[in-house]
């Protein structure tokens, strides 16, 4: 399956990042703001790995999923609430700017918020 970048973006946004895997590439950087700057392909992976593990111990609803398409870039402008087992409900908005390369990744600068 040949993804395009909106796609890519909109999978990795949305959590599904296995399925951007094979659209990273080598030296891809993934800044977040205010927190930690990734290099790497198997750095990203590894990141995210751990992130899906979280994942899997609550449950995500988006309440914003825009997208917005440019000629190398994709922007993802999502809210989503993160609901434990013990039902606490932690909201979080986050804007996703991904720059692509030959329909590749290249960059992803990430800023992200917990909103009250």
């Amino acid at each position: 399956m040949d993804l395009t970048p909106q796609r890519i973006a909109e999978a990795f946004s949305g959590h599904h990042f296995a399925l951007a895997y094979p659209y990273l590439l080598d030296g891809i950087v993934w800044n977040n703001v205010g927190g930690e700057f990734i290099e790497g392909q198997d750095a990203v992976i590894h990141t995210c790995e751990q992130s899906a593990h979280y994942l899997q111990t609550v449950t995500t609803t988006f309440k914003k999923f825009h997208i917005i398409v440019g000629d190398d870039t994709v922007v993802v402008d999502s809210l989503a609430d993160y609901i434990d087992a013990d039902q606490a409900i932690i909201t979080v908005a986050s804007c996703d700017i991904y720059q692509f390369k030959n329909r590749q990744v290249s960059e992803i600068t990430s800023y992200t918020v917990e909103v009250k």
